[in-house]
């Protein structure tokens, strides 16, 4: 078939090698003179794609320091049981006696330029704080305390062992020569109150509570676990023993009973301020005769010190 067109030649047969013509668009070298290859041009990167992955390395980083942190307290904590017995967590935790001197009371009180420290309490005489009075007892042997016993207005009359239950003082010195002033004044109020420093205190109400304070002052230090424990003892003492009905006392002297099954005291092996406000609180309602055997044992443990058997003079 004949062809419809010619196709003029692009190049001429005269044309020689390297010298063809140069109207186009001229390429880059792609070698180096010395034959190593040319770095290609950098392409732009996407901000967002940058930014993408600069948060993904952040997550994964914190992930991974939370997943140390979660491997780190697997070691340390282990699940505990419902039933968990910390009786051996509180005999090896750290008492300090009774038997040592007292604490700084200007560290514990504020420091008053020279001035006594006076603790004032407002009682009703119907119903002696007598852990109170135990805890003065206890205090005095520590300490050089003015004691005193005054009487408001509101009261009419107050036995007379009450209005000594302090003793008689032997020893007359200066005010300035005592570290505490103690003063319990017979009030017809509906609960202890008590303040240490009259001008800027707030008054501290509840027997439980004033008890914690006063036995504060022989600067023992305790774990949270035995502070913890010993609280609710005196919390179960004031409002099961001590106010409740016959049925939360019977379930109290069954745990007290357990307790002191293992241990010579209500917590560890010292004497606290959880023993003092049980022991009060068993003998002002008269349930300590139905008490088992190891509360029976624990309670002439209590009244072989000096300052429990001065207070049962006042039961009688």
């Amino acid at each position: 078939m004949p062809a419809m067109y010619k196709v003029r030649p692009v190049q001429s047969a005269g044309v020689l090698p390297g010298h063809l013509p140069s109207c186009m668009y001229p390429v880059p070298n792609l070698h180096r003179a010395a034959g190593t290859a040319a770095p290609l041009p950098q392409e732009e990167v996407d901000p967002s794609l940058q930014a993408l992955e600069s948060r993904q390395e952040e997550i994964l980083k914190r992930l991974y320091e939370l997943k140390s942190a979660v491997d780190g307290l697997s070691k340390m904590i282990q699940t505990p049981d419902a039933d968990f017995d910390v009786t051996n967590i509180i005999q090896t935790d750290e008492f300090s006696p009774l038997t040592t001197n007292g604490a700084d009371l200007d560290l514990m009180l504020g420091k008053d330029y020279g001035a006594l420290k006076d603790v004032v309490i407002n009682a009703n005489p119907s119903l002696p704080p007598l852990s109170l009075l135990v805890i003065h007892s206890l205090l005095c042997e520590h300490y050089k305390i003015l004691s005193a016993v005054h009487t408001h207005s509101s009261v009419k009359s107050v036995p007379e062992n009450l209005l000594k239950c302090f003793g008689e003082q032997t020893k007359k010195q200066p005010r300035h020569e005592y570290q505490l002033g103690f003063t319990l004044i017979w009030k017809d109020v509906p609960k202890p109150q008590m303040k240490f420093s009259i001008q800027t205190m707030c008054p501290i109400e509840g027997e439980g509570n004033i008890a914690r304070f006063l036995f504060s002052l022989f600067g023992q230090k305790y774990s949270a676990v035995t502070s913890t424990l010993i609280d609710s003892w005196v919390d179960t003492a004031i409002f099961q023993l001590k106010e409740g009905s016959s049925k939360e006392r019977g379930a109290v002297l069954r745990s007290m009973n357990a307790a002191l099954g293992k241990s010579s005291w209500l917590v560890g092996n010292e004497l606290t301020v959880a023993d003092v406000v049980a022991w009060c609180a068993l003998r002002q309602t008269g349930t300590a005769n139905a008490a088992p055997a190891n509360v029976q044992k624990w309670m002439k443990s209590c009244e072989n010190l000096a300052p429990f058997s001065s207070v049962m003079k006042l039961l009688k």
